[in-house]
């Protein structure tokens, strides 16, 4: 309905049979884990009064392979995108300013990813596991990469970091090709 403005926490926690989700254009609040689990889930648009991907939103959610992320994105919550398999590629938002930890921890069809001009850090574990990654961009403005960020991302065969990064915690890159 488009009278829908907040969808609260765990709404739709493993409705393991949901497939598709038409958000309502005035929707202005995805609660924590709202799609935790929803493994058949497999497209979501996201509508432009969203602003923060809470931790867990789409947690588990292993079939989704495609997500609209509108310009109004500020921030990816801890976990949001967590083992989100089948997700190939996603176009983070030029106001996006952190990488929440785990935010796309084992998405494995990932392949490439650019972080923009606008993020300053990259959560712990951002992108663990994720094994089909090859290619990360890192832009100029962010100024550290957490512990393990890339951690057994074993395609990573192209990787440029931006001048702003000064820290690069431990086992960042740690278990990637040589």
């Amino acid at each position: 309905s488009s009278s829908v403005k907040t969808i609260e926490k765990y709404a739709f926690s493993g409705c393991s049979r949901l497939k598709t989700i038409a958000l309502p254009s005035g929707l202005t609040k995805l609660g924590s884990g709202a799609f935790y689990d929803c493994s058949a889930l497999t497209s979501v648009n996201i509508p432009s009064g969203i602003k923060v991907i809470e931790e867990s939103t789409f947690y588990d959610c292993s079939s989704l392979s495609s997500i609209s992320l509108p310009a109004s994105i500020t921030s990816i919550g801890n976990y949001a995108f967590h083992g989100c398999g089948r997700l190939t590629s996603i176009t983070l938002p030029s106001k996006v300013r952190n990488i929440g930890e785990g935010a796309f921890s084992w998405c494995s069809g990932l392949v490439f990813i650019i972080i923009p001009n606008c993020v300053t850090f990259i959560g712990n574990q951002a992108f663990q596991g994720c094994s089909g990654l090859a290619s990360v961009i890192i832009g100029d403005v962010v100024t550290k990469i957490g512990m393990e960020a890339f951690l057994e991302c074993t395609k990573l065969t192209n990787l440029t970091i931006g001048n702003g990064v000064t820290t690069i915690y431990s086992r960042a890159f740690a278990n990637c090709p040589e």
